[in-house]
């Protein structure tokens, strides 16, 4: 419906993206749904992005995994369906027992709705709460290491944690929805902090990801809100199959 952006915007990211490998998953705006008008979701994001998704054996654009670098690599779509009757959740199902830990110890998926939020934006979104109902108990069982999340227009990191408690085996969370956009941050946050909110903030900027070995990975947020990118927030994260207290379950 309204090609000639998505036009530009390839237009703008094409310096970038002709360079390295550019994998994404959709969100909200690329739905482009309307009744009687459109009836069909995502029609130019899967003429314009179209992802390997056949190669991990899923048979939709909008969620597939990938390895790189020692990591499994997972991407799930927060608006298509995600009940435990549903493609995806198969699909997530299959690939999780497929994952080979001494091949890729590093496990992360990403989502465009979080599943843990302390930003007032988006609170109790089906996409969020009925889809981490569905799926959270898979991802613990595999032992994911990080999901990250986008939707809310600011930044937050979250402890180890599994149903809404601190878990040393749960996944990290990360919220980094700040790339910019035209709607400005989501600077409201609940208050008290939550004890399983470890740094959230409300600016534009952008995360670094650095994979060191099997066991250590970096993960650092820079604020871009100064004259330059400023380092804000950094963890060292220890991956879940080096912690023997962190088995894999039974999936």
């Amino acid at each position: 419906m309204l090609q000639p952006l998505w036009d530009s915007y390839g237009r703008l990211i094409e310096p970038l993206a002709s360079k390295r490998p550019w994998m994404v998953t959709q969100g909200n705006h690329e739905v482009e749904r309307i009744p009687a008008i459109h009836p069909s979701p995502f029609t130019a994001y899967n003429a314009r992005w179209h992802m390997p998704f056949e190669e991990s054996g899923s048979t939709s654009n909008l969620y597939y995994s990938f390895e790189v670098s020692g990591v499994h690599v997972i991407m799930l779509g927060s608006y298509t369906d995600f009940d435990s009757g549903s493609d995806q959740y198969q699909w997530l199902e299959a690939d999780l027992k497929k994952v080979d830990r001494n091949k890729t110890p590093w496990l992360v998926v990403l989502v465009h709705a979080p599943w843990y939020n302390s930003n007032y934006a988006h609170q109790g979104e089906k996409e969020s709460v009925d889809m981490m109902e569905s799926m959270e108990g898979l991802l613990y069982k595999a032992r994911v290491d990080i999901v990250f999340a986008g939707h809310v227009h600011a930044y937050e990191r979250f402890n180890r944690v599994y149903n809404q408690e601190s878990d040393d085996c749960g996944p990290v969370h990360i919220t980094i929805g700040d790339g910019g956009n035209r709607e400005g941050l989501a600077s409201k946050y609940k208050e008290p902090r939550p004890t399983i909110s470890a740094f959230r903030e409300a600016s534009f900027g952008h995360g670094e990801f650095d994979v060191v070995n099997a066991s250590y990975a970096l993960w650092s947020w820079h604020r871009n809100d100064d004259d330059e990118s400023v380092q804000s927030d950094s963890i060292w994260i220890k991956s879940l199959v080096s912690n023997p207290s962190c088995n894999k379950l039974v999936i």
